[in-house]
């Protein structure tokens, strides 16, 4: 594609005839990657200022830079406000291709849920279908692991251009605030966003609560075209602030929950494996049986099916499905159960909100005792460890405090700073013999939650990251107290 076309009207003050005109075939934040006919993006981050990978990135082949000021180099130079931006558009423009249904998610948990719901309810519904997020890109065709919420522009519009050519016509993407305010979803065509709600998290990331809930907003100030389906969980501390600025945006915006006016949730019966509720949606009345334990769950379902009925599936189909859901992977999943009964959940839950949540949830089915283990992340928000493990301590009978993802930092101090909220914790640094134990206590009528890394394959400790699941290690203890 010419480089004229590729930057957009926006920037043809900066053409020549001659520059304008240069082929570009390729995309590049990243000089590593550059091949001949790339246009090279010098990207500046919180470790690196890409212009100083300039050089490399012609020596290999660039045509041409983009950068946020004016720098000297052999081949042409556009000058951006927003390199990020126009990183987002151009991936767009080149691939050109994207599902013709695009919704987006944000808030801080929930996201991974709501988009497998709602790919799962158009599935349900006969569309192809596909989800991308932290667990990876679920399609017709594939399922791939992957480990960031929000891919780069380029990652993002190939996959999206693949999709595409394997027949998927709806697609839902999580939008996590990183991805938002690096403006790494400017690219995509929305038909229809969804909040969940908002709670502590990438404390490390943002200065303050409110800039955090500023960058997830930009889905709907800025993202979202005008008129569009807002989605928004009612019941939520920062439901109004979400609906403010949705509506200010000229939004079409549902609401959901029990304080919604969309998806009206009136009624909640808990069971062990199940919930039955009573939703009320444009005047009739449906009773919906959802397979997951849990009231977050019935708060993802219900933007879930927002979403879906906001983009042309029937209310009573998208409700009607909400009985087939499968959770995502980690998301309160149950692992299995000892000899005497008491269930073993996984769950993804690493910040305070979800820890929270998450243990309230599986209070009304328990019989006995909640039990957790859990720790912290390393090179990540400190502040929540205390608040983590004052909530594991209020909210659960038995605490196992042990290592999370470490990272750079000592395991034992990132378990000190816990157990200073934690004074009946029981501290095992090995996660693997911290689940072991746990195992060991459950007698029947209790509930264990292994809460933190959910999903993952890995526990990244230094800077290595050595092969580790809690499914599998929760599994190999109930296999073997179960002999």
């Amino acid at each position: 594609m010419l480089l004229g076309k590729l930057a957009g009207e926006h920037y043809q003050d900066q053409m020549t005839k001659e520059v304008g005109s240069i082929e570009i075939t390729g995309l590049a934040a990243d000089s590593r990657k550059v091949v001949p006919g790339t246009l090279f993006f010098a990207l500046t981050g919180s470790k690196a200022d890409g212009a100083a990978y300039i050089a490399d990135a012609v020596a290999r082949g660039a045509a041409a830079v983009v950068a946020s000021h004016q720098v000297d180099a052999a081949v042409p130079v556009i000058t951006a406000e927003n390199p990020r931006h126009l990183l987002a558009m151009a991936a767009a423009r080149l691939v050109g291709r994207q599902p013709e249904i695009m919704v987006a998610v944000t808030g801080t948990a929930g996201k991974t849920s709501v988009a497998s719901f709602t790919r799962q309810i158009w599935a349900e519904a006969g569309k192809a279908a596909a989800q991308i997020g932290t667990t990876g890109v679920i399609s017709p065709k594939r399922n791939d692991y992957g480990s960031l919420t929000t891919p780069d522009p380029i990652a993002l519009h190939s996959l999206l251009g693949e999709l595409v050519d394997e027949g998927v016509t709806h697609a839902a993407m999580e939008a996590s605030s990183h991805g938002l305010d690096q403006s790494r979803l400017d690219g995509v065509k929305l038909a229809a966003a969804g909040f969940t709600n908002l709670g502590r998290d990438h404390m490390d990331y943002h200065p303050t609560v409110e800039d955090y809930m500023a960058a997830k907003m930009r889905l709907f100030d800025t993202l979202l075209p005008k008129g569009s389906p807002a989605v928004i969980f009612a019941d939520d501390p920062w439901s109004q602030e979400a609906i403010r600025v949705a509506t200010a945006a000229g939004h079409d915006v549902r609401t959901v929950g029990r304080k919604g006016d969309f998806l009206s949730l009136k009624r909640v019966e808990h069971f062990r494996h199940k919930q039955v509720a009573e939703v009320h949606c444009e005047g009739e009345i449906f009773e919906v049986h959802i397979p997951l334990a849990g009231d977050f769950q019935i708060a993802n379902a219900l933007v879930s099916a927002g979403l879906a009925i906001s983009t042309g599936t029937p209310a009573a189909v998208a409700l009607k499905a909400l009985e087939h859901l499968k959770g995502a992977s980690g998301r309160l999943e149950l692992v299995g159960q000892n000899k005497s009964g008491a269930l073993a959940y996984v769950d993804y839950a690493h910040k305070p909100d979800a820890l929270e949540n998450v243990l309230n949830s599986v209070r009304p089915f328990t019989t006995g005792r909640v039990i957790v283990v859990f720790g912290c992340g390393g090179d990540r928000d400190k502040g929540k460890r205390p608040i983590m493990g004052e909530i594991a301590s209020r909210l659960a009978d038995i605490t196992v405090v042990t290592d999370d993802n470490p990272r750079s930092e000592v395991p034992a101090t990132i378990r000190s700073e816990i157990m200073a909220a934690t004074p009946r914790g029981i501290e095992i640094g090995d996660r693997a013999q911290a689940i072991r134990a746990a195992v060991a206590m459950l007698a029947a009528g209790d509930t264990l939650i292994v809460a933190g890394k959910g999903h993952e394959e890995g526990q990244t400790v230094g800077a290595v990251t050595l092969p580790f699941s809690d499914h599998a290690e929760l599994r190999k203890a109930l296999e073997e107290f179960d002999r």
